[in-house]
């Protein structure tokens, strides 16, 4: 089983643009039995808040479909929180979500991160998913 933490920015531009691999990659995942999402409820929160801002135009359906999806097959936990530099504070609960949830963190912005082998790009985490 594979397990994946899901950045905000990915979630936004499958919603955005459906036939893009961030929407291939999120596609897989809602789809497959064996991915598994991990998230914390402060990820989960901020997924809800910016899937619902209105200059983003996604509409209610989308939106409900991808957090549904997420409660439904997604595993919930808490993480230690990491004393490792982030350039984006924001960013750090992602990180120690996907380092202790042993999971591949799935992000459009890479850089935001330590360099680390989980930590991969929509088209990378294709790649290793697809070639499970």
């Amino acid at each position: 089983m594979i397990s994946v933490v899901i950045d905000t920015n990915v979630i936004i531009s499958a919603a955005l643009s459906p036939k893009g691999k961030p929407a291939e990659i999120i596609n897989v995942i809602l789809s497959e039995d064996d991915i598994k999402i991990i998230y914390t409820e402060k990820i989960f929160n901020e997924y809800k808040k910016v899937l619902a801002y209105e200059r983003l135009k996604i509409n209610y359906k989308t939106q409900k479909r991808i957090l549904d999806k997420i409660r439904e097959i997604g595993i919930s936990i808490e993480p230690v929180p990491s004393n490792v530099y982030m350039p984006d504070e924001s960013d750090r609960i992602f990180y120690d979500t996907a380092r202790d949830g042993g999971a591949i963190l799935i992000t459009g912005n890479a850089r935001h991160f330590p360099s680390e082998p989980f930590v991969m790009s929509p088209f990378d985490s294709f790649d290793k998913i697809i070639k499970k």
